[in-house]
């Protein structure tokens, strides 16, 4: 049986708690809370997992995510289908997997998490962790993460969801290009996709604005998930094999 170093003091028991409306048959999640202030100069040789040159160039917040996210990844690959990996890091900063397993992780202020999947169930995989934006913030940020009609729509609502509406089309546009990408190996940016309705409990619908393969091009819709989780803001694309 495969068993895993014990956990560094700077991150807390992980956690498999699922906090979205809807599971993810045949998925594996997991999260941690981090303080990077106990990080000590030996938690990556003692949890058996390297730290790429720009993380030992990196200052403690960065080199604790992402450790903390490396943990939470290599444990659900492990609880997934028994395989004992670490992903690496590609020279796109993105973790690179097992050839069978698709996944993401994410960070943010103080909490990681990773979603993993074998590739004959989930083809793609998004989620990301934001801290709920302040109304002002929001509202300087809008034009930059919004498309036109997004804007329209916002504008249309009620001004206190406004703080709530910007940060969850970052997050989802975040979650579908972490998704996406990997499958179509082309950039895309904000304004290539939109949100076309979301609700209360947790669901969202987006559509793509750009051809992006064959198989995803101008009009393409997805759906999305997200959940508030102690004034952060969770999102998660997935795409069925």
């Amino acid at each position: 049986m495969n068993r895993l170093p014990a956990l560094p003091a700077c991150c807390t028991p992980l956690r498999a708690d699922w906090p979205l409306p809807d599971t993810l048959a045949a998925s594996a999640w997991l999260s941690t809370d981090f303080i990077p202030a106990q990080l000590e100069d030996d938690d990556f040789a003692r949890s058996n997992i390297d730290m790429p040159a720009s993380i030992q160039r990196s200052v403690a917040k960065r080199q604790a995510e992402f450790l903390a996210g490396r943990l939470c990844a290599r444990a659900a690959m492990l609880q997934l289908d028994g395989t004992l990996a670490t992903p690496g890091m590609g020279e796109d900063r993105a973790p690179v997997w097992p050839a069978h397993i698709c996944g993401a992780i994410t960070h943010s202020k103080g909490r990681a998490a990773a979603l993993v999947a074998l590739r004959r169930d989930w083809q793609g995989l998004g989620i990301d962790l934001e801290t709920l934006l302040s109304p002002e913030r929001a509202q300087r940020l809008a034009k930059e993460i919004l498309t036109p009609d997004e804007l329209a729509r916002m504008l249309a609502g009620p001004a206190e969801q406004i703080a709530l509406l910007v940060t969850l089309t970052f997050s989802v546009k975040e979650s579908l290009f972490k998704a996406l990408f990997p499958l179509v190996q082309k950039r895309f940016y904000f304004e290539h996709a939109e949100v076309l309705n979301w609700t209360p409990e947790g669901h969202v619908r987006l559509r793509l604005l750009t051809d992006l393969s064959t198989d995803w091009q101008h009009g393409s819709e997805l759906d999305a998930q997200f959940a508030l989780v102690d004034g952060q803001l969770l999102s998660v694309v997935a795409i069925k094999a």
